[in-house]
């Protein structure tokens, strides 16, 4: 009796995704700093990305399997790998043809455990990637985030104006009010320059959020609710909150977001809870460039807002968190 070959076992998960850029922009929202590791955890219901720093900082990407043309999963459990997060960006972003709606292929695991990446629409061409992956270290927090009390502690910021309150440091008493058109990732980082930590405050009367920041002076930075519905489209507190965080961790959830996110923003929800984390999400459009129509796929299911989802969970300073209710 002959024996037969031995047929390569099926890859744990096969998809197609037809808007590179949109992958690459929610990708590079989590990018903090150039050396950065990331845990990749595969299920039947989508991809999520997790990079972490200082069991203080903690990013997550959902990638949902609606977000796919094609997502084909046969894994047992949730396998989970751990990849260089500038090494995967940049490869995807070697898809991505200026002018062009490419599709790209990823498959998981390869012959030696490698992420694979090919294009499928390519004019004239298959571009073709390989990225090693590793075991993954244990991701050292896994916290569950909690509500603060019965009623959320949150607010949205859409974003346009913000009333920035300068005080001197010599002059205490002495302020001047001013207004910029801003968008909440450029109200972050003009915190910067006087210290390491920023103050945020939710108060209920009246409705209103204060980011403050001390150092050599002072600078405050106040959204306040019903002024502009079109900065703080939703506004939930019932009692006086304050907490304090290190500033280059709350830069983190804002910096390095891309400017297309930012123009076509749909939104940036922070949610204090439990013992003071600050829960940041954003919502980044991966849906196929200059198509009128939702996307339908081959079985006639029309895709709903094809979104991914961003997550941040910011841990206060130690020695600042406590609330203070009044």
């Amino acid at each position: 009796m002959s024996s037969s070959a031995v047929e390569p076992e099926a890859p744990d998960l096969v998809c197609q995704l037809d808007n590179v850029q949109g992958m690459v922009d929610a990708l590079t929202s989590v990018r903090w700093k150039r050396h950065q590791d990331a845990v990749v955890e595969l299920s039947e219901h989508g991809i999520v990305l997790i990079v972490e720093e200082s069991r203080c900082l903690q990013a997550k990407v959902y990638l949902q399997r609606e977000l796919f043309i094609r997502y084909e999963y046969t894994a047992q459990g949730r396998p989970r790998f751990g990849v260089s997060l500038g090494l995967f960006v940049d490869c995807i972003n070697a898809f991505s043809v200026p002018g062009h709606s490419n599709t790209i292929e990823i498959q998981y695991p390869g012959p030696d455990m490698q992420l694979l990446l090919k294009s499928v629409d390519s004019l004239g061409a298959c571009i073709y990637a390989e990225i090693r992956t590793r075991i993954p270290d244990m991701v050292s927090w896994d916290y569950n985030f909690e509500p603060a009390g019965s009623t959320p502690l949150s607010f949205t910021v859409k974003g346009f104006i913000v009333s920035f309150r300068f005080a001197s440091w010599q002059q205490p008493d002495l302020f001047t009010n001013q207004t910029y058109p801003t968008t909440l990732k450029e109200a972050i980082d003009d915190l910067e320059w006087p210290g390491s930590s920023i103050q945020i405050i939710l108060q209920p009367v009246p409705p209103s959020v204060t980011f403050r920041g001390e150092g050599h002076g002072d600078l405050q930075i106040d959204f306040m609710y019903y002024v502009n519905t079109d900065l703080l489209i939703a506004f939930h507190c019932d009692h006086r909150v304050s907490y304090r965080y290190k500033y280059k961790f709350l830069r983190a959830t804002t910096s390095n977001i891309p400017g297309s996110v930012i123009k076509d923003n749909r939104g940036s929800k922070l949610t204090i809870g439990r013992g003071g984390m600050l829960k940041v999400q954003h919502l980044v459009s991966v849906a196929r460039p200059s198509i009128p129509h939702p996307h339908i796929d081959s079985a006639g299911y029309q895709q709903p807002s094809r979104i991914a989802y961003i997550e941040f969970f910011v841990k206060p300073e130690e020695d600042e968190a406590t609330a203070n209710d009044s």
